[in-house]
């Protein structure tokens, strides 16, 4: 079983990185998984992180710095000449290599490319680098195993053997014609059982799902989800195969895209993380900030423009923040369900009116109940009677409403193009404030005055 990562474990290695006992540090590593030292070095500046990475096996050094985030390996990587990247590089899948590069200036990632001992791997890291990095093109990866649909079982093995030293995992073999385009893919149990002399062709699967170069990584997740995927082949405009993407490039995207949303829901505009400077954290919170001061600001107006009703029923003001939280509530559940489903892509423009009406008759009930326990309530507390019928009028009202536009709203921005997450959170909660404030005084002003 791993070591333990604690504090104390981790003022121990700083101890001995400090007197230079290689040695001491080594051992206390030696048990650690790479995703284990990684965590290890979060902890430690930049020089000591390198000190660690120059006394571990290069592959396991690539290995670790494969897995830290853009950031933390940048930060990290200043401190390396462009000889000691490419060391790390050549033993990186090309996928992770391309990541690596892309944090560089042009001057270092040229450099490390001339560095590089094995041609093919810079070849396949020039190809990759033309990719914008959130397209298809941009995640995948070169090595991969591939057979030629001619030939038979036996040669087909020997081909595997040979391309599996440059292959980390084997999620499958894709079979090719003679101008590489992709035909479909073949089962490693099927080739296992066949007989050398077999030929490929009665052994392959036509249908292989794949995907463009040019589409985003967004659409690689939902085809990857979908199909229950752990592997899919990437071809170009031809359908010839260049490269595959693996389920463990898949799961950064969704981890990716998961954080963007709860920023986004959250009122954060930046991708940012906890570590980052006092400004870039404060610029990255503010603009929801002011636009939800300006909201207050303007439900203060609007509370003004009915001073005349409160002023004769003061009782008024003691359930605006029931309506103004009731709504914001509502409409925060509401937006989060559909935004989920449009995260699914599960939405069909046929069934839109079904779902609307499955939305208005749940907030229908909701809206039944809860003005209900508030009518209730209030004539068991002996409040006055005509403001209770207000109040729980309101709160019908609101729900309906709130629980409506919760929905509609994050529909009409996913259909230009903006993603429905900016919806929930402050968007939701400042909008549905307003709204509630300006349904309850409507209805007091009306049955009230």
């Amino acid at each position: 079983m791993p070591r333990e990562i604690t504090k104390f474990f981790i003022e121990e290695i700083e101890t001995a990185i400090e007197l230079n006992d290689a040695t001491s540090v080594l051992t206390n590593l030696e048990e650690l998984y790479p995703a284990d030292i990684a965590t290890v070095l979060y902890e430690l500046n930049a020089e000591k992180s390198k000190y660690v990475l120059d006394l571990l096996d290069p592959e396991v050094s690539s290995e670790i710095l494969s897995g830290l985030d853009a950031d933390t390996r940048n930060n990290f990587l200043k401190n390396f000449t462009s000889e000691e990247i490419a060391r790390y590089v050549n033993l990186m899948e090309s996928d992770d290599a391309v990541d690596v590069l892309n944090e560089q200036n042009v001057q270092v990632r040229e450099e490390v490319i001339s560095l590089l001992d094995n041609e093919e791997k810079a070849a396949d890291i020039i190809d990759l680098l033309h990719y914008e990095e959130d397209s298809a093109g941009g995640l995948m990866a070169k090595e991969l195993i591939k057979v030629n649909i001619n030939w038979r079982v036996g040669q087909c093995i020997e081909e595997i053997r040979r391309q599996a030293e440059n292959v980390e995992q084997v999620y499958g073999v894709y079979v090719v014609d003679d101008k590489n385009k992709l035909l479909g893919r073949l089962g490693l149990k099927a080739l296992i059982l066949a007989n050398d002399s077999t030929p490929i062709r009665q052994l392959y699967d036509p249908d292989v799902i794949s995907i463009e170069t040019y589409k985003k990584d967004t659409e690689v997740v939902d085809i990857m989800q979908k199909y229950d995927l752990d592997s899919i082949p990437v071809v170009n405009a031809q359908g010839k195969l260049l490269g595959s993407i693996t389920i463990d490039d898949v799961l950064d995207v969704m981890q990716e895209q998961a954080e963007t949303t709860m920023q986004l829901i959250t009122g954060v505009t930046e991708n940012i993380e906890e570590d980052d400077s006092i400004f870039r954290l404060s610029r990255a919170r503010l603009p929801w900030l002011l636009i939800a001061m300006l909201g207050g600001l303007v439900g203060a107006r609007l509370i003004k423009v009915f001073e005349a009703e409160i002023s004769l029923v003061p009782a008024m003001a003691m359930f605006t923040p029931l309506i103004t939280a009731t709504g914001g509530n509502v409409g925060i559940q509401s937006s989060s369900l559909i935004i989920q489903t449009l995260a699914n892509n599960s939405i069909i423009l046929d069934n839109l009116m079904q779902r609307l009406l499955k939305v208005i008759l749940v907030a229908l009930i909701n809206a039944v109940i809860i003005s209900g326990l508030v009518l209730s309530f209030n004539i068991l507390f002996k409040e006055d009677l005509r403001l209770s019928f207000v109040v729980s009028t309101a709160l019908f009202s609101v729900v309906l409403l709130s629980s409506v536009m919760g929905t509609v709203t994050p529909m009409v921005l996913d259909k230009f193009g903006i993603n429905p997450a900016i919806a929930a959170g402050p968007f939701i909660t400042t909008a549905n404030d307003l709204l509630g404030l300006a349904v309850y005084f409507f209805v007091a002003h009306l049955l009230l005055l």
